[in-house]
């Protein structure tokens, strides 16, 4: 039977139809390849394409009677007719449209190979099509591996030697544990197989392994050279993303931002949300492209609403701030709760802070303890740190010193700068703990080296007084400088003093005055006693 018997014939499309058309190939694609429990992957999609659009009858009308529909919507077309959808089951048809898509995956003659929007998008019908039919295979053996012997697996193994998408498939089950005990090693055994049978994805995923070192001793040149060749061969948006991070970072590669901005261009451009995210990185910074907050904003929003947890979290940021935008504290919940809802540690931290400020919603303590929780639990060391917070000063839960140590404790020793001041205060005040002046001196020296312009301004203190340490004016003047020029408000008005009485330092008045009043815009009161003192001399 040839593939032809199941298109009804060329027919022209309203802009609006190819427009419609195009959005949901794209949306399809990605939908399918985030689906994680096989066991519901037929209903998830079908009800995904339902809501995309109720009148199925007239996708698959539109889709049949695309004039490109071999290159772009074959694949689809196959999953129609494999589950039913308006059409009779017909399982021969789907797989032999499945294998269409795969083999016009190098048969693009009839249209402009140099058309850029084309190749992508075929590119999407070609991944569909290997997904669909791998999964028209192998389902049924995936979700019984847990109750398959050593000796069946092997077999399996047997079985599938040769087909690249399958070993692809076997290695992501094996590293999420999908349907069967989780695996590293294999997980990487069966990437290898895949990477080297020439599959972009399992060359990327082999690639990861490498970087990570799961399954494998960790090995940024070995990444690189997988992520190398998943990029370039036909092109893998997440390979392109990764090879940007390595050029990014310098793993395996020598750092080059003007190059890591290439590849997270391409990546971008194939709608990779992370490559997205790092294409927006390199505007926020101006690394490998001139600083741009209006593109770095335009490329966040693009990685969020892709559902990249990360990108929505700094797109609230943006809100927040006013980067590449107007400051909408509204939008900014609203991102951060879509990031930490996505389970974001960060986002859920920032959307912390917005219930516990009252940032774009009701203040509540609660609520704000809540989320806090959820990040720390997360690993966010800095909600490690502002949970200590909570429980320090009863809020959004009963009071209790022991357990603000304790939150304090970890978040210093995650590197957070603000946990290592919190845990230096503890110490020298006796919260929670034994005060003891050397242990602050210790973490407030950490947290000022780390940048904590609080930490700064702590550790000078102790200079000062020689708490933990010798008395050290010099040192005192020297931490008190980095804290006042990193806007820390008391930092600036004890600098003041310093440049006033001579403390670690030549008496100069009129340094005096000008830090006086950093520290009073500030908010810091006590600097216009000093000011009116100078004044009335």
């Amino acid at each position: 039977m040839s593939h032809f018997t199941v298109f009804l014939g060329d027919k022209s499309t309203t802009d609006n139809e190819e427009n419609f058309l195009k959005e949901f190939l794209r949306n399809f694609y990605h939908k399918i390849i985030n689906i994680e429990d096989f066991n519901k992957f037929e209903n998830i999609t079908i009800e995904w394409i339902k809501k995309f659009n109720k009148n199925t009858k007239q996708i698959l009308e539109l889709m049949q009677n695309h004039k490109k529909r071999e290159f772009w919507f074959s694949s689809i077309i196959g999953f129609f007719y494999q589950y039913g959808i308006d059409c009779n089951v017909d399982k021969d048809k789907s797989m032999e449209l499945y294998l269409l898509a795969i083999n016009n995956e190098k048969s693009s003659s009839l249209f402009e190979k140099n058309d850029n929007e084309f190749n992508i998008l075929q590119n999407y019908n070609v991944i569909i099509g290997k997904y669909s039919l791998s999964l028209f295979y192998y389902k049924d053996i995936i979700l019984d591996l847990r109750n398959l012997s050593d000796v069946v697996i092997k077999y399996l193994r047997f079985a599938r030697k040769g087909d690249p998408i399958a070993q692809y498939n076997l290695g992501y089950c094996y590293q999420h544990g999908k349907g069967v005990t989780q695996d590293h090693n294999k997980a990487f055994e069966w990437y290898f197989k895949s990477a080297n049978n020439g599959y972009i994805e399992g060359q990327n995923n082999l690639g990861e392994c490498y970087y990570y070192g799961r399954g494998i001793t960790q090995d940024y040149d070995k990444a690189f050279e997988w992520y190398f060749k998943s990029a370039t061969n036909n092109g893998s948006a997440e390979g392109q993303n990764n090879l940007g991070k390595c050029y990014y970072f310098g793993k395996g590669i020598t750092q080059d931002c003007n190059i890591a901005f290439e590849w997270f261009s391409k990546s971008a451009d194939n709608r990779c949300a992370e490559g997205q995210f790092y294409l927006g990185e390199c505007y926020y910074y101006g690394r490998g492209i001139t600083q741009d907050y209006d593109k770095a904003f335009e490329w966040y929003l693009k990685s969020a609403n892709n559902e990249f947890a990360r990108g929505q979290n700094t797109l609230g940021y943006c809100y927040k701030n006013g980067l590449g935008t107007d400051k909408d504290y509204k939008k900014a919940f609203e991102w951060y709760s879509k990031s930490a809802n996505n389970g974001f540690a960060e986002g859920q931290n920032n959307l912390g802070y917005c219930y516990k400020n009252g940032l774009g919603t009701d203040k509540d303590y609660n609520k704000a303890f809540e989320w806090y929780t959820k990040s720390a639990d997360n690993g966010c060391a800095e909600s490690q740190n502002n949970l200590g917070f909570c429980y320090r000063d009863g809020l959004g839960t009963e009071r209790d010193c022991n357990k603000a140590f304790e939150m304090y404790y970890k978040s210093a020793n995650n590197g957070c700068a603000n946990g290592q001041c919190s845990l230096g205060f503890c110490y020298r005040y006796g919260i929670g703990t034994d005060r003891n002046y050397n242990k602050a001196f210790e973490w407030y020296s950490k947290s000022a080296n780390n940048g904590c312009n609080f930490g700064q301004y702590n550790l000078a203190h102790c200079y000062k007084y020689g708490q933990g340490t010798e008395k050290n004016y010099n040192k005192a003047f020297e931490w008190y400088f980095k804290s006042a020029n990193n806007d820390f408000a008391k930092g600036q008005h004890c600098l003041g003093h310093c440049y006033y009485y001579g403390i670690g330092t030549k008496i100069n008045v009129n340094e005096a005055i000008i830090w006086y009043k950093k520290a009073l815009s500030n908010g810091v009161k006590d600097a216009s006693i000093m000011l009116n003192k100078i004044c009335c001399k």
